[in-house]
């Protein structure tokens, strides 16, 4: 249904008639599928991309300058590549470990790589926000560095690396739906090949209506954790 021949109000309408959902309602446990695993492969490489990086800093526990140098400068490389580059790079690669490269398997490999770098770098900054005092005083007292990262660092971080790891959920939902028009399936697909190609804007409306609430759902969690914390520290 396009507007060359209907109103808005009908166009709008038909999104959300059931023909029309019949469609879409596929393409999101497609789109969850691929955003639930890219996302736990994210947090948890990310992670430790964000570790290793604070660890190997100039003022870092185990400080080794060139090696911090060195994936710093790879990581900047990664980012530097727009998502639909680092798609069309890694599909030889996904190609080459699945035997194929399409589908949402396929593309998961692309979303992985290209949001791991992005979210090594909020786990960083995150880090690096606490006190240099806290730090200092918990090594005059004969803590160890693994005890210091995860009984000082990352508890005191908390907040800001939940609304790190929001921001990075968002940037596979929409990674997902870019995926879509490189044979991964979900909303992106539909979206590219019926709303896009075919001019139906009544299929287009209700899967970027699906995507907004995504979006608002994971920002909404994300934020009240966030702020349950901060609470319950007395910081609110």
């Amino acid at each position: 249904m396009t507007f060359r021949n209907h109103t808005l109000w009908e166009v709008l309408q038909s999104a959300f008639s059931v023909p029309i959902w019949e469609k879409v309602v596929p393409a999101i446990w497609e789109t969850l599928y691929m955003v639930v695993l890219s996302t736990i492969f994210t947090f948890i490489i990310g992670l430790l991309l964000g570790l290793v990086l604070v660890l190997t800093s100039k003022e870092g526990l185990h400080p080794v300058v060139w090696f911090n140098r060195l994936l710093g400068a790879i990581v900047n490389c990664l980012r530097s590549l727009p998502s639909m580059i680092m798609i069309i790079i890694m599909l030889p690669l996904a190609r080459l470990i699945l035997g194929k490269g399409y589908g949402a398997n396929a593309c998961i490999i692309a979303l992985i790589a290209s949001c791991v770098p992005m979210y090594g770098r909020l786990v960083e900054n995150s880090l690096l926000e606490i006190q240099k005092g806290k730090i200092e005083a918990a090594k005059a007292m004969g803590i160890g560095s693994a005890r210091i990262l995860f009984t000082i660092m990352v508890p005191e971080t908390l907040p800001s690396l939940i609304r790190s790891s929001t921001v990075a959920v968002v940037a596979v939902i929409s990674m997902t739906a870019l995926a879509g028009s490189f044979g991964a399936g979900g909303l992106g697909d539909i979206a590219v090949r019926f709303g896009f190609n075919r001019f139906q804007w009544d299929i287009l409306i209700a899967t970027v209506f699906v995507l907004v609430i995504m979006v608002q759902f994971v920002q909404l969690i994300g934020d009240l954790i966030a702020k349950l914390i901060l609470k319950k520290r007395h910081l609110l």
